[in-house]
């Protein structure tokens, strides 16, 4: 019995796609990339009993698998090679309970972070990752990235929103780490395995997601600034006037914020004038009147940094002003012409630094360079989009050493919170030292014997390529 009839007796005919019955959606990432895939076969299991079925059949074959969620991701890391079957867990998004006492959510890999999100909030409750993709990300895909977002500054990046993680090996073994406890340290706690670690380890099937309690009272300020030191001393002033409920500081510098003027009529511009940098501040608490308040007064105590501000206190003036920053990467996305864009992080004290020796080093290169730059200045990730001026990508190598050696230069990380996958492997050695990735890839070689998952992601393994046996038809 050749692959694809084995697989198709483990899921059904119905789950199995081969050639023309396979979508664009399983080839490229949502947000596109330079890299395209030709997946030839698509696996889609409706359970963790099947998922370990389908991978203990790979495992025997030494059949290199690659495994998708929403595809929302930016660094290819889901994008399938031809010799590669794809697992989608686009079936498993039964969010399975909800326990209010316990303030937790038990779900499968494949709900949307929306899904995930909307569930809570009919509950009382709130989970507080949040991304702009939350339609389309999965839970799956958003704990194997260990994905940040826009509340990292006040509840931490996703590892730290999770209890319980159930996951599959590249053998078949399940791993039935599904616990609901804050304090568990009984031995390793294996779930970070798997958090951040891309498919590489293994296949994260569902989770125990930690929630809180839904705000009362969430409230924004949009504000221009002088510059990137005013931005940092404005989050710091806040942060002491309103210890606890400072939930989001994103910013905007302001070759990224034009973007938004010419759409005036459809998205509210909330300055009359341009600015060097731009902070959207956000707080979250439980006392509407006393909030209130709080938030104009801490506002008013810092006259001194910011030159204009736009507040919004009522929901549609809160989702307006996010609906500024929300636009803003699609909008570089849909430029003219080729652009290379980059998730990193800094030192704060060293992003002002970093970013001006980067724009001078691509300067010499490429006089007319543009940066737009904009992100989560809370947490010191800020995403940059080098636009050259050229009309292809061919030099796009040279634009990534000077991003990603400044970054080492400056202390910082080449990945803030979209993984390495394909794209950033070459260049994983300026943010990990040789004893790191040493010990990674020995992990690595523990879990995943044969290398048959997501191989080449993070970093290459060394692992033979196999091709999907030659029955799959064309």
């Amino acid at each position: 019995m050749n692959l694809v009839q084995r697989l198709t007796g483990l899921v059904g005919a119905d789950h199995v796609l081969l050639g023309d019955a396979i979508g664009a959606r399983y080839a490229q990432d949502l947000w596109g990339s330079d890299r395209v895939g030709t997946p030839t076969v698509v696996v889609r299991p409706a359970d963790t009993g099947e998922v370990a079925a389908v991978l203990a059949e790979c495992h025997r074959r030494r059949q290199p698998v690659v495994v998708q969620g929403g595809m929302t991701g930016l660094v290819g890391g889901g994008v399938p090679d031809a010799h590669e079957v794809v697992l989608s867990l686009e079936r498993m998004t039964a969010i399975e309970e909800i326990d209010v006492v316990g303030a937790t959510m038990t779900v499968q890999a494949g709900a949307t972070l929306q899904q995930v999100q909307e569930a809570a909030e009919r509950h009382g409750l709130m989970f507080p990752l949040d991304l702009a993709s939350r339609g389309s990300c999965t839970i799956g895909g958003c704990l194997a990235t260990n994905a940040g977002g826009n509340r990292v500054l006040r509840y931490g990046m996703t590892r730290d929103l999770v209890l319980g993680v159930e996951a599959v090996l590249a053998d078949g073994t399940t791993l039935p780490g599904l616990h609901k406890l804050v304090k568990n340290n009984a031995g390793y706690d294996l779930k970070h395995l798997f958090i951040g670690s891309e498919g590489t380890l293994g296949v994260i099937t569902r989770a125990v997601l930690r929630l809180q309690p839904l705000p009362r009272t969430r409230y924004v300020a949009f504000c221009g600034l002088p510059g990137v030191d005013a931005a940092l001393a404005l989050l710091g002033r806040l942060r002491a006037a309103l210890p606890g409920s400072v939930s989001a500081f994103e910013a905007i510098w302001d070759e990224a914020y034009q973007l938004i003027l010419p759409l005036r009529d459809t998205v509210r511009t909330p300055l009359v004038g341009r600015y060097p940098v731009y902070a959207l501040v956000e707080i979250q608490g439980s006392d509407p009147v006393g909030d209130t308040e709080r938030f104009v007064s801490a506002l008013n105590g810092c006259d001194d940094l910011i030159t204009e501000s736009a507040v919004g206190l009522e929901p549609a003036e809160v989702a307006a002003l996010w609906a500024v920053r929300e636009r803003i990467p699609s909008l570089i996305l849909g430029g003219e012409g080729p652009l290379f864009g980059f998730d990193v992080s800094l030192p704060a004290t060293c992003l002002e630094a970093y970013l001006a020796t980067v724009d001078r080093e691509l300067r010499e290169l490429w006089p007319q360079v543009s940066l737009q730059v904009f992100g989560h200045l809370g947490d010191g990730n800020v995403h940059i989009a080098v636009i050259t001026g050229e009309t292809t990508r061919r030099r796009k190598a040279e634009v990534e050493h000077i991003v990603y050696r400044n970054v080492e230069r400056y202390h910082g990380s080449i990945s803030a919170e979209h993984g390495i996958g394909f794209e950033k492997e070459p260049y994983l050695a300026y943010s990990r030292r040789p004893a790191e990735i040493a010990t990674m890839r020995l992990l690595k070689q523990a879990l995943d014997p044969h290398g048959i998952l997501n191989g080449g992601r993070i970093f290459a393994t060394g692992a033979d390529r196999v091709r999907i046996e030659s029955e799959v038809p064309a």
